[in-house]
């Protein structure tokens, strides 16, 4: 079958090629109404056309290079996601260029300058803490961008996002609702928006919760974590915990967490429940199958690549941010 091409659509619109051009390609100083603008969109959306991407790379100037900045390569979370997206940007004719900030400002900036000079179409990252003024530059030279996983207040970025407070306050309740004695939160010590959004959907669940509940918050730094973890559940645990739940906030403090479990010797659910946020295979290492709020990282990633896709073929310079949910998967490990 022919593909459909802008002279079908310019044939059957009954205006010029250029026209169709014009429109399509959103160029701005040519007059042309709202109602042929309109035709010749409807035209194009009956004859199911489709651009082509390699005529429209080599006319633009277009290396189709993506850049990819995440917090850390080695996290499993991060490292799914990269291989997610490029997938995804390979069946839109992309190659992806990765690079892992560490949690630093500095080289987060360092990463989209090198990104820029390498020409990029368009970038994808997960911003850190203190990168307010890296975004800005971007969105200020107009340059495609959208954050992935993370956002930053202040900031207008177009996103993909979890609406981390409204899992984090429903997993609690679940919590609540089973009668511990105790629940103990661990969290960072951070400004991560994202990573807030979860210790407060936590504080919103405790304190709209009428249970008398001991409720003991641990905050630990982005290094050495899981001496810092033992350290405090050690104090928070004491020497024979019983009828604790022990909810942790990342599948690395996560692993921390049940590696000190593991250690001292506690028996999970049976003196103390467990649930994470997020996956990981290494909990597949642990006696007990844990239970764990699972991302919609499949989905994260798709919409990342189709928003990015947008911007670099001026289809779209919205802020949009798109927010998605995550699931609650039930394992042995609350009882």
């Amino acid at each position: 079958m022919k593909k459909a091409s802008i002279k079908d659509i310019a044939r059957i619109a009954g205006v010029s090629v250029a026209t169709v051009s014009y429109v399509l390609n959103k160029k701005e100083g040519q007059r042309i109404s709202v109602e042929t603008k309109k035709k010749i969109f409807e035209v194009a959306e009956t004859i199911n056309y489709t651009p082509n991407r390699m005529a429209r790379s080599l006319k633009n100037n277009r290396t189709k290079l993506l850049g990819l900045i995440v917090a850390d390569i080695s996290n499993e979370f991060y490292s799914t996601i990269a291989r997610n997206l490029e997938d995804n940007a390979l069946k839109l004719g992309y190659t992806l260029i990765i690079g892992s900030s560490d949690e630093n400002a500095e080289k987060f900036e360092k990463l989209i300058e090198l990104f820029s000079q390498q020409q990029v179409d368009g970038m994808i990252v997960a911003p850190v803490a203190g990168s307010e003024d890296s975004l800005l530059k971007l969105l200020n030279k107009n340059y495609p961008v959208v954050t992935i996983d993370r956002y930053l207040k202040g900031v207008n970025v177009p996103g993909i996002i979890v609406n981390n407070r409204e899992i984090a306050e429903r997993t609690t309740s679940i919590l609540l609702e089973k009668d511990f004695d105790k629940i103990i939160y661990v969290g960072y010590d951070t400004k991560l928006q994202h990573l807030l959004d979860r210790q407060q959907g936590f504080d919103a669940s405790i304190s709209e919760s009428n249970k008398n509940i001991a409720v003991e918050r641990i905050k630990v730094g982005l290094d050495n974590i899981t001496e810092e973890i033992h350290n405090q559940l050690a104090n928070a645990l004491g020497q024979n915990p019983k009828n604790t739940a022990l909810y942790l906030s990342s599948n690395k403090l996560a692993v921390a967490g049940l590696s000190y479990l593991i250690k001292n010797n506690i028996k999970v659910p049976q003196d103390v429940s467990v649930l994470a946020f997020d996956e990981t295979e290494a909990y597949k290492l642990f006696p007990t199958e844990i239970s764990y709020v699972k991302q919609p990282l499949e989905q994260m990633t798709d919409e990342a690549i189709k928003l990015l896709d947008l911007q670099i073929n001026e289809y779209s310079n919205t802020s949009k941010k798109i927010i998605l949910s995550g699931d609650l998967i039930i394992k042995k490990s609350i009882k």
